[in-house]
């Protein structure tokens, strides 16, 4: 697994520098975990002080929907996993995404997003579409198109990548070398691949968003957002669109995420390795049409996914040989390991059938989307094969 060197302030430091050194080097009581501040105000001895923290609100601990001391500490953690001068916290994935959007755009604007982004995701670009006179151009995951469906009134371009059903990669750097020349922000969703195996900010992206209640923290307990970018960037988001809107993460749910922190390395690997066992099994196996995990190299799109991550997660998506919704209803259910739940990102072992969210094309009936966890590959192969036995 590809180790990186992050350069931030200055320092050059490895992933385990930044995971379980920096930023922790003043803790208090020589405690060897970082305290929680769970306060919601800060006092101050002297006027002037006080003076100059209202004057630099963006970080100075004055209040709590501004910033604390345990979610900052996360925030600067997370801002060198990405390779990006800051990041922000926020109350959701979802957060993440809206105020990132917000930020660049007016009414009367155009954005081009990926037709394959979380589903939410274009939601609420339909909202801004009717009520802000937004125009959306809903594009395939491929860069020539999105490069296409730029125009004279485009402002921003949606990515993800893998995306989140079929997990289809977009070469990013193509995209992001178009937008740069007509000054058009891009935003990308980097859930799937982690900060571990994939740093959207080197590949020319604007502004990285997570869903850090996915791999981030890890641990199915925290549901938590992060966007992070050029300090610019950060700022004006933090002023203009997090201030106002208010989407705070309690500081125990950011010492949650920081102890999630301390394993995303060994967890994204363990994923990884279990995908590619599982993957390699599905690609063999005779009631299986298809398997969408990019970062396996029998993938067709491994080339391109292998040139952008150095690895991948665990979640993967397959197509069964029927276009029978009682089948696939019976392979599921059929399942004993795996868990019927729609989010992943954690040690747990998931399963969704894209028919279940109903609206299904007809030719996603046989779509099942799987979230490989931390335990035992084998047992999983083991779960998958004797329910794809019953169909």
């Amino acid at each position: 697994m590809m180790r990186y060197t992050i350069t931030t302030g200055g320092l050059l430091m490895n992933t385990d520098d930044i995971l379980f050194s920096y930023g922790e080097e003043d803790i208090p009581l020589r405690a060897l975990s970082f305290p929680i501040f769970e306060t919601t105000n800060f006092y101050f001895d002297s006027f002037d002080e006080m003076s100059k923290a209202l004057r630099n609100g963006d970080y100075e601990f004055v209040y709590k929907r501004g910033s604390n001391p345990t979610t900052r500490l996360v925030e600067k953690k997370l801002a060198a996993l990405e390779e990006c001068e800051d990041a922000r916290l926020v109350a959701s994935g979802m957060s993440a995404i809206s105020l990132s959007i917000l930020h660049f755009l007016s009414s009367g604007d155009h954005v081009v997003c990926v037709d394959e982004a979380y589903s939410w995701a274009k939601k609420f670009f339909n909202y801004l579409s009717r009520k802000f006179d937004i125009e959306v151009s809903y594009v395939p995951p491929d860069a020539e198109k999105i490069v296409e469906a730029i125009t004279k009134k485009t402002k921003l371009i949606y990515l993800e990548s893998p995306t989140s059903m079929r997990m289809k990669v977009i070469d990013i750097r193509k995209v992001t070398e178009t937008a740069r020349e007509l000054k058009i922000k891009t935003i990308i969703d980097n859930t799937w691949a982690s900060p571990i195996f994939q740093k959207p900010k080197l590949l020319g992206v604007d502004v990285v968003a997570h869903s850090a209640t996915k791999y981030i923290s890890g641990h199915g307990d925290v549901m938590a957002g992060v966007i992070a970018g050029d300090v610019e960037d950060m700022k004006s988001i933090f002023v203009d669109e997090y201030k106002n809107i208010g989407p705070v993460l309690s500081p125990i749910e950011a010492w949650l995420i920081l102890r999630g922190l301390r394993t995303l390395e060994l967890r994204m690997k363990k994923h990884y390795e279990n995908a590619l066992l599982v993957s390699d099994f599905l690609m063999d196996h005779p009631k299986v049409l298809e398997v969408n995990y990019p970062m396996n190299p029998r993938s067709p799109q491994y080339e391109l996914a292998s040139s952008q991550m150095s690895g991948g997660s665990g979640l993967m998506s397959f197509r069964l040989k029927t276009d029978s919704e009682e089948k696939v209803k019976e392979f599921v259910e059929s399942l004993k390991v795996f868990k019927m739940a729609v989010s992943w990102g954690s040690h747990e072992n998931l399963v969704v059938p894209r028919v279940a969210y109903g609206d299904c094309p007809k030719e996603d009936v046989n779509l099942i989307r799987i979230h490989v966890g931390l335990g035992d590959p084998e047992k999983l192969v083991e779960d998958l094969d004797q329910a794809l036995k019953k169909i």
